[in-house]
């Protein structure tokens, strides 16, 4: 009784459980389908997750050797920002191909995940053939009789242990994932899992699963967060004509793009009022009221995304690249709390570079040196 209690099984976890059912099932198919049946779908199983091996990594040398190529290629002839009024399609596109220029991981997987279908369409009709052709030996086992069986409930096993296994890395992904996910706990309680996972998962997989895949996943969570901030590019495509025209006098006279950015920074920063009573009543009473740059521009006030929403229009109004991040900011009390800013790409530099309007009657918030002490960007 000491290794069931070992493996959890008297402990009624459903994971063990499951793995379990998953050999069970499969001993009860091989005796069914005796030798010849089982060998036939144990090869085509060891196949197939050979070529999907295959394939993985193909796509992810292809998307490595591409997605440099592509960001190149789309910052010299990408998609020109849609013009005021263009309808939702055009916008969702430009948001889209901007994001492949700008986030490299986001890019990578795109790439890969094209690469990926690609090779499987490529190689899924050959696979399948070769499969056929590979299995044929066994046609030639007995698929009756007591040995025939016996032998099938063998392979059965085999066939089931390696789908353990598969569902079994499964789940330790998941726990290297989400270490304080709901579930994790659970899952970690399986004594079944956890020697499966000690002494076959964590060695073949080595540093990969626990410690780089919850960083690339970190990291692409960073990048999605980004590309959602662009759905202000979409939200706030229509450009009214005051907006317009305002960006255009301020701008009036500037010919490069840090002139034109630093003067809207101090135009936003200095005509726009921070809305203390729209803070209040959000912290207070849960209301948040939500507005667009029009809005914005119009009533002279607003808080910190507002801010950084008008001075995005009024950038993309004279034809700057800008964004509007989000993360994070200091505030002077030895804490953070939420805070919005914006990025501009200064085509004279060729480079992104910071800049908080909100923050512009307090001191010099366009570019300053170590603004990332001040501001930490959404993760």
């Amino acid at each position: 009784m000491s290794g069931l209690n070992t493996w959890g099984i008297q402990g009624a976890n459903v994971v063990t459980a499951a793995l379990l059912v998953i050999v069970a099932v499969s001993l009860f198919q091989g005796i069914r389908r005796g030798a010849s049946g089982s060998a036939r779908h144990l090869f085509f199983f060891v196949a197939g997750s050979l070529v999907t091996i295959a394939a993985i990594v193909l796509s992810a040398l292809a998307a490595s050797a591409v997605s440099s190529r592509l960001q190149t290629w789309l910052t010299q002839h990408g998609m020109p920002r849609p013009e005021p009024g263009a309808s939702i399609v055009v916008q969702f596109g430009y948001t889209i191909v901007s994001g492949l220029r700008d986030l490299p991981l986001f890019r990578f997987a795109v790439v890969f995940l094209l690469c990926y279908t690609i090779v499987r369409l490529l190689t899924g009709l050959i696979a399948r053939l070769l499969a056929e052709v590979g299995s044929l030996p066994f046609t030639l086992m007995p698929s009756g009789g007591v040995v025939s069986r016996a032998a099938g409930g063998a392979i059965g096993t085999a066939l089931g242990a390696g789908r353990a296994l598969l569902f079994t890395a499964v789940l330790f992904g998941y726990c290297a994932l989400f270490p304080q996910g709901p579930l994790t706990g659970y899952i970690q309680q399986s004594g079944l899992y956890r020697e499966v996972a000690a002494q076959v998962i964590r060695p073949a997989a080595g540093s990969l699963i626990e410690q780089r895949l919850p960083v690339f996943a970190q990291a692409m969570s960073t990048e999605l967060g980004q590309l959602w901030l662009k759905r202000y590019d979409v939200i706030d495509a229509q450009l009214p004509d005051n907006i317009v025209q305002a960006a255009k006098s301020v701008t009036a006279g500037q010919q490069s793009s840090e002139s034109k950015a630093l003067a809207l920074y101090h135009w936003v920063g200095t005509r726009i009022t921070y809305d203390d009573d729209k803070v209040r009543a959000y912290e207070n009473q849960g209301q948040w009221r939500e507005q667009n740059p029009e809005q914005t521009f119009a009533t002279r006030k607003g808080v910190c995304i507002d801010y950084a929403r008008l001075y995005a229009a009024m950038a993309r109004a004279v034809n700057l690249d800008v964004r509007v991040v989000t993360g994070l900011g200091y505030d002077g009390r030895g804490g953070y709390g939420p805070h919005a800013w914006n990025e501009v790409y200064l085509a004279d530099r060729k480079q992104w570079i910071p800049l908080d309007p909100t923050w512009a009657k307090s001191g010099d918030w366009f570019n300053p040196p170590r603004f990332s002490d001040t501001h930490i960007r959404q993760a």
